[in-house]
């Protein structure tokens, strides 16, 4: 699970997160949402340790991500908007130099590799170096390269970004896949269809505050709004999701 706890973040005096509370379970698909500025990146990268709070606490599976780190990062998966591989690696190579940096066995990689393979179609270049990959199959690769370890939370920015029809498919059974199995996906996106067909909660930040939580049922209840996503978005923020 993760917990946050009087979360903030400020840049030369200018608050991008202001003390931001929030706990997700296990076995949850959280969405994340906000326009342009309002601190979801920020906020996805003080969850996964790339950005230290300027106040706050956050814990993985009850891990201090500050004072547990190592432990707490080895229950994390993070797969970014922007897919970054080493080009002069193939996918094969890449997800061993993956596994390698989890201590995972060499021949319980390969297992896994060829569970992964099968589940996101990686057959037709996993063994091409990734310089020749389009950006889908980058995004798939690095899906598969975060599943290898078998994390307990897995925190997505953009994960449709680049997929097409039958790999976004994929991509969301796996969430619900996932979710059924007590991982615990945090999704921060643009597509609120995505999120509103996919999520159990949804959380809206605006001006680095969260200004609504909960089902779709909830936020309908809180806004007076009866339409779709889009509508309630909309009533929270007054601006569309950019």
């Amino acid at each position: 699970m993760i917990e946050m706890v009087g979360l903030s973040k400020s840049y030369n005096g200018k608050a991008a997160v202001k003390d931001l509370s929030l706990s997700v379970p296990a076995g949850e698909v959280f969405a994340f949402l906000g326009p342009n500025g309002a601190g979801k990146t920020t906020t996805i990268k003080m969850l996964v340790g790339l950005l230290r709070p300027s106040a706050g606490t956050i814990r993985i599976c009850g891990l201090d991500l500050a004072t547990d780190s190592q432990e707490a990062r080895g229950k994390l998966a993070y797969v970014p908007d922007q897919p970054y591989l080493y080009e002069k690696l193939s996918g094969r190579e890449f997800l061993h130099f993956v596994g390698g940096m989890f201590g995972i066995p060499r021949g319980e990689v390969e297992e896994r590799i060829e569970r992964l393979t099968q589940v996101f179609d990686l057959g037709s270049f996993l063994d091409h170096l990734s310089e020749s990959y389009s950006h889908g199959m980058k995004q798939r690769l690095v899906f598969a390269s975060a599943l290898l370890h078998d994390p307990s939370v897995m925190v997505l920015d953009e994960p449709m970004v680049g997929l097409d029809p039958h790999s976004a498919r994929v991509v969301l059974d796996l969430f619900r896949r996932e979710a059924a199995r007590g991982t615990t996906i945090f999704m921060s996106t643009h597509s609120l269809p995505v999120a509103e067909k996919t999520a159990d909660r949804i959380g809206i930040l605006k001006d680095g505050e969260l200004v609504a939580l909960g089902s779709m049922a909830e936020l309908k209840a809180r806004t007076g709004q009866e339409g779709d996503l889009e509508e309630i978005f909309l009533a929270l923020t007054g601006e569309d999701a950019g």
